[in-house]
């Protein structure tokens, strides 16, 4: 799959490329999207979204390769406490905290310019 045009840019416009990306699919698959880089103290989510009655709180990732695990090894222990102490802190900023079911999934993204390949992993982690 390709997901631009070839020409040289930053990291933070591959990475939001990425995530434009990943909300244009997830939107194709029923979620709505709330917010893209949620950014607080205690880290940042970059997409938030509903899915029917859930909140979903998604991590981008983006490796060249699967050689040292690839992007969705890339969400360690250490990734996965800050995404979830962002997501406690939208929760408590805007009053949802216990009321609604909330998901942590990741959206894996693998490859090259000429050729790219996404796996979205739902509930891939818990909240700590």
């Amino acid at each position: 799959m390709r997901l631009f045009e070839d020409k040289k840019i930053s990291k933070r416009e591959f990475g939001d490329k990425l995530e434009d990306f990943a909300a244009k699919i997830l939107t194709s698959e029923g979620l709505k999207i709330i917010c893209q880089n949620y950014l607080c103290k205690m880290g940042e989510v970059d997409i938030i979204a509903r899915d029917k009655s859930d909140l979903v709180f998604v991590e981008v990732r983006y490796r060249k390769s699967e050689q040292y695990g690839g992007s969705l090894a890339s969400v360690d222990r250490k990734k996965q406490r800050r995404i979830s102490m962002a997501a406690d802190h939208y929760l408590q900023k805007h009053n949802l905290t216990n009321k609604l079911a909330c998901r942590f999934d990741v959206f894996a993204v693998t490859g090259m310019s000429n050729h790219f390949e996404y796996q979205w992993i739902k509930a891939a982690f818990g909240s700590f």
